[in-house]
This record gives structure tokens, sequence and C-alpha cells, in this order.
């Protein structure tokens, strides 16, 4: 069964446009690294540095990015602070594809006659119902049929956001009232989409961190009651991250890889920010494969990631 390739027309563009922020500011801070320099020196690599973390690209990741180049300046000898972008671009589409070894820009989904299910967590306000209702909506252009389900009923808003996304996108939605049991909710929906024989299954779920242990309690009891109507399931847990929160945003990757095991990564809102290294820094440190970004408001600026065109939009 297979998913969809590129999304849509004009992807590219999209991409640049969205991106445009964090290029604007990464190209002004490189230019003042290089500025009265012909080579690559220590004191370029210094202040290339304190551009890539100061881009939210993380402290790590940038410390292992300066000793690729480190590397490779010595290995060439001479390295003109003209080639700096391309051997920038380069080192950080090897170090992504290093650590995320097994990701591919295309995905499949296993043909094994069971509904895919995706369960979505993340806090609320990143942008977690929209990246839901956009999904589906790429899913059914692929010719899938989807089921969402509401279980975030500990607010009125994400139940009523998501039924709006439901009748946008034209697909059925599983709810019960205000305060339900998250895990019941998960289990209908389950047992729906069975019964329908639909190929996703999209799960909505509360975004709450201030008590971990509860956001693990009730994230383990959603899985367990999932796994009684379709045993894989939860076949993808994705983490919806604001990339506009810049090192915020490295916080709750780390809180909700602690609390459940997130296996896919959605970085959104990244058309509204210059903070557009945090795609780097956290698909680099978590090793964690960032599956799709968002660069827009439109339909069509939910992005899979592809590391080589995003390092590319960033960069060239």
């Amino acid at each position: 069964m297979a998913l969809f390739g590129l999304f849509g027309k004009g992807k590219k563009e999209s991409l640049d446009k969205g991106l445009e922020k964090t290029k604007e500011s990464v190209f002004k801070k490189l230019a003042r690294a290089v500025v009265g320099k012909s080579k690559v020196d220590d004191e370029v690599l210094d202040n290339l540095e304190e551009v890539l973390i100061s881009s939210d690209v993380g402290v790590e990741t940038t410390l292992r990015i300066i000793e690729r180049i480190e590397a490779r300046v010595q290995r060439e000898k001479y390295m003109g602070v003209d080639e700096l972008n391309r051997v920038l671009r380069e080192e950080i589409v090897a170090l992504l594809k290093e650590n995320n070894a097994n990701d591919t820009a295309s995905f499949q989904l296993p043909d094994n006659g069971e509904p895919y299910v995706i369960m979505v967590v993340g806090v609320n306000g990143v942008g977690k119902t929209t990246t839901i209702g956009k999904l589906a909506n790429k899913f059914k252009e692929a010719g899938k049929t989807i089921i969402l389900g509401a279980a975030d009923t500990f607010r009125a808003a994400a139940v009523d956001q998501l039924v709006i996304w439901a009748e946008r996108v034209g697909v059925p939605i599983v709810k019960q009232g205000m305060g339900a049991d998250p895990a019941s909710v998960a289990y209908d929906t389950l047992s729906k989409a069975k019964a329908d024989g639909a190929d996703v299954v999209i799960i909505d779920t509360a975004g709450r961190l201030h008590n971990k242990i509860n956001l693990m309690n009730e994230l383990t009891k959603i899985k367990n009651v999932m796994k009684k109507v379709i045993p894989n399931a939860p076949h993808e847990i994705l983490l919806v991250l604001d990339g506009s929160t810049g090192q915020n945003a490295y916080e709750q990757a780390k809180q909700f890889t602690l609390a459940t095991e997130v296996n896919a990564l959605a970085i959104t809102k990244l058309d509204g920010t210059a903070k557009g290294g945090v795609v780097i820094g956290i698909s680099d440190q978590f090793k964690i494969p960032v599956k799709y970004i968002g660069v827009g408001e439109k339909m069509e600026d939910l992005q899979i990631f592809d590391r080589e065109e995003f390092v590319d939009s960033l960069f060239n």
C-alpha cells in the first residue's frame, strides 16, 4: 500500500518561501561571520559556530557540524570563504543522513490488511489539530480512506476544531462527550476503522505536559487499549512541535520522548520564524526522523521532509 510521494505542485517554491525568514537571518549572520576574510580559519569557524547556535541549530549539533568542517579544512589545506555555503550544506546533509539512516523521502504503508494507526502527541498550540487535518487531506488525495479520533477530550475546543477539519476534508470522525475517557475514544475509532476497512486512522491526544507521570500513564493506556483492536497499533507516534518556539521545542521533544515511544516528528510554523535551524538540531539530537514540516497555512504547505531539499533551501 504505497503512500503519497511529493505533496503537489510547487513544493520547492513553497519550501523556499516558508524558509525565507530563517534563510535571510542565516545569510546576514554568515555574511558578518566572513567579512574581511578570504579563507576559512579559526576565527571564521568561531563565528560560524555562533551563527548556527543563534539560528537554533542547538549546541551539540553545532559542535558536530563545526568538527566536520574543521576536519575538511585540514584535509583540503585551503578553503575560501566563498566555498563555505556549499561545504556547510554538504556537511549538514551528511550529518542528517548518518543520524536517520532508515529515513527516506518516500514512505510505504505496510500492506497487511489492517488500518495504519497514527497517534498524534504534542502540547496545545503547536498546530497539532491543523497538522492532523492537513495529513488527513493528503491521505485522502492519495486515495486512502481515513477516520479521525478525537481523544483530546479535556478541551472542548480541541474536539470542535477536529470536527471542523473532518468536515472540511470530508472524512468521518469518532468523538465522545467532554471529559470522556480518551482510551475509550481510541477504542471506538479503531473498532470503526477495522469494521469499515479504513486505510488510515489518526488519533488526536491531549497536549498536557505539566504532569509527565499523568501524561505517560494516559498515553500508555491509550496504546494498550488500541492493541486490543489492532495488535500492532499504534504504528506511528507522531510528535508535533512548533518550530517557532526554538529551544522550547527541544524541551518538548525531550519530555515527550521520555513519556512515550515517539518514532516520527512533524515541525510546524516554520514560515513565521527565523528559527528554522531547529529542524536540523532536533532531527540530529533525538535520532527520530522528521517526517513532515509545515511551511505555511495552505494545505500543500504541509510537506514530507526532504533533508537535501530543506538544507538546499536554507543555504542556497
